[in-house]
């Protein structure tokens, strides 16, 4: 992996597409283990969050279901502290063993505002599973039942992820070049 180049910014590698694979499939099968015979909905969050749940969900030997729902808190490489909501939530979760897909908790203000409309749903449970997360960033807390990597708190691009939009087509995850 080199460094490269997306609109005006330099990345440089950081994880490789071998070790997300590797991450996802122990996760999947943590997840079969702990979700076996309970038919689990995954709630993955777009856009950042389409590589990852896809990738997931391939690995995942159990009965699950999954829907999409946009959320949005990124201009550039900042969070603008407003979460856009741009595709609506249209499945049932009354009862439902849940799981939502995150790409990437910073700051934890996406999911600090959405998870209590998915707890005001009235699942039987309701677990958070992120590809990344950047622990000295997080300002909202809440449990991350499973997480892939903890990262530092340094701008990343690739594997779903972007910077103004370009970039989520990279099968790595790149970080800026400070």
């Amino acid at each position: 992996m080199q460094s490269i180049q997306v609109l005006d910014k330099t990345f440089v590698p950081f994880i490789s597409e071998a070790t997300i694979s590797n991450k996802i499939k122990e996760l999947a099968a943590t997840l079969n283990k702990d979700y076996e015979g309970k038919n689990p909905m995954f709630v993955a969050i777009l856009n950042g969050s389409f590589m990852f749940a896809s990738d997931l969900f391939k690995e995942l030997t159990i009965n699950a279901e999954i829907c999409f729902i946009k959320l949005a808190s990124y201009k550039g490489t900042q969070s603008t502290g407003h979460i856009v909501t741009s595709i609506g939530l249209d499945a049932n979760l009354t009862g439902r063993h849940v799981i939502v897909l995150e790409d990437i908790i910073d700051t934890g203000k996406t999911l600090h505002e959405f998870l209590p409309q998915l707890h005001n749903q009235q699942p039987e449970t309701l677990k958070v599973a992120v590809l990344l997360h950047k622990p000295d960033a997080t300002e909202y807390h809440f449990p991350i039942d499973y997480c892939c990597f903890s990262i530092p708190n340094k701008f990343v691009l690739g594997y779903g992820l972007d910077y103004d939009g370009f970039g989520r087509n990279i099968k790595e995850i790149y970080q800026l070049h400070q």
